[in-house]
């Protein structure tokens, strides 16, 4: 059965309306539930707006100075401030400042670790749900606390680009050990898939195989020294860990804020005289080049989360809805990118446009190892009826594409 209507709900922006808007199904046992819509939804339309259960900034991102909020990972430097960092052009000064919506006087300390948040209302949301458990105080730069201890395995494990985080995990220990209902908070986590393997298929999730066991024995080790509480004692076993950590990466939505990217949008919605847009544009494209040379692709403070809602929707290689962050921090809207029927299913992809260009072959493979199925949308059941990879060519893209994946992983999760 579907999870309750409330629980799915609960953490959306306005519960009421979407509930009249989509509904849960469970459709069966290989997909689980599915998204799907009560009414008529316009091309372009916000279908819900969602807060997540959970959510962190990814440990190598912070370690590379990328400044987020650490509650909702709303992007701490002004339009400025992240532009000269990503440029390395330390005099650079943006045209019209004043459509940097980034609020400095606002921004406040954890007062016995210091971490950063963008708002008191943050700082006091993040002590009600996790920090209390999670806060290092005065070991906060301390290298042999155990949670510093955690998220430098974690680092040594896992190179950029970091798909999932062990602090997602290590919040949702902490959610459960500060709620006063934790039997509330379990039931929510339990909503979401955590299975190790697609047993039917015979799909195993890629960071759980025989290559990484020693990896994974490590991080066990010292996320049950860091973290362990009887509440949740079934998290920590060897298996309930494995599920937890198959939890994280088949369910963390990744989650992008930044304040350039803001104060760009602000630019192009402004009205100019054609030669002050003509000039503005060129600075834009050539700040953008300056940040490509300089950074390459990495320009927002990166992380991930886990959404109730936003996780019902299964995956389609031509989805008709997307999820973004426009409003620079953990929200994250859901929009229609077609029309989408009464009755029909709601669909994201899990790949990004570059994945989803690849060929079914590739698709698939990122499927199978990162989210444990083998997709069945339109587009690649079409292929497969014209016998997508059959070539010789496609055959050896397929082989050279294992190949390099496999080093990725090695990359990935080295040893410690």
């Amino acid at each position: 059965m579907a999870a309750p209507q409330d629980d799915m709900f609960s953490l959306c922006v306005d519960p009421g309306k979407v509930a009249s808007c989509v509904e849960v199904r469970f459709i069966d046992n290989i997909k689980g539930k599915g998204l799907f819509a009560k009414k008529s939804i316009k091309k372009g339309d916000s279908i819900f707006i969602e807060r997540p259960l959970v959510s962190a900034q990814f440990l190598w991102n912070a370690l590379y100075k990328y400044k987020a909020c650490e509650f909702c990972l709303r992007a701490l430097e002004t339009a400025e401030e992240n532009a000269r960092r990503l440029s390395g052009i330390p005099g650079l000064s943006l045209p019209h400042p004043e459509l940097c919506r980034v609020r400095p006087e606002l921004h406040q300390a954890c007062p016995q670790c210091q971490v950063m948040y963008c708002s008191i209302e943050c700082r006091q949301a993040a002590a009600d749900q996790y920090h209390r458990v999670l806060c290092l105080g005065p070991s906060q730069e301390d290298p042999d606390h155990p949670i510093n201890k955690l998220k430098d395995a974690w680092r040594s494990m896992h190179y950029p680009p970091e798909t999932s985080s062990i602090m997602l995990m290590a919040r949702m220990v902490a959610v459960v050990k500060q709620a006063k209902d934790k039997a509330h908070w379990q039931k929510l986590f339990s909503h979401f898939c955590s299975r190790t393997a697609n047993e039917e298929d015979e799909i195993a999730h890629k960071l759980l195989g025989e290559q990484f066991r020693g990896q994974l024995a490590l991080l066990h080790s010292l996320f049950t020294a860091a973290l362990y509480d009887d509440h949740l004692s079934r998290w920590f076993v060897p298996e309930g860990f494995r599920s937890l950590f198959a939890l994280v990466g088949t369910n963390g939505q990744g989650i992008g804020t930044s304040s350039l990217s803001q104060w760009v949008h602000a630019c192009d919605a402004l009205e100019l005289p054609a030669q002050q847009r003509e000039q503005l544009d060129s600075f834009i494209d050539q700040l953008y080049k300056d940040i490509e040379k300089e950074t390459g692709d990495f320009l927002n403070c990166e992380g991930s989360g886990l959404f109730l809602l936003q996780s019902s929707c299964n995956h389609s290689c031509i989805p008709n809805a997307e999820a973004s962050f426009p409003d620079n921090n953990f929200l994250l809207h859901l929009s229609a990118l077609s029309d989408i029927n009464p009755g029909e299913e709601i669909c994201i992809s899990y790949l990004d446009c570059c994945q989803r260009d690849r060929s079914r072959h590739s698709r698939h493979k990122i499927l199978r190892e990162n989210y444990l199925f083998v997709c069945s949308c339109p587009k690649c059941v079409s292929q497969m009826d014209e016998l997508d990879v059959t070539s010789e060519e496609e055959e050896e893209e397929g082989e050279a594409e294992g190949e390099t994946e496999g080093d990725e992983m090695e990359d990935e999760m080295t040893d410690v």
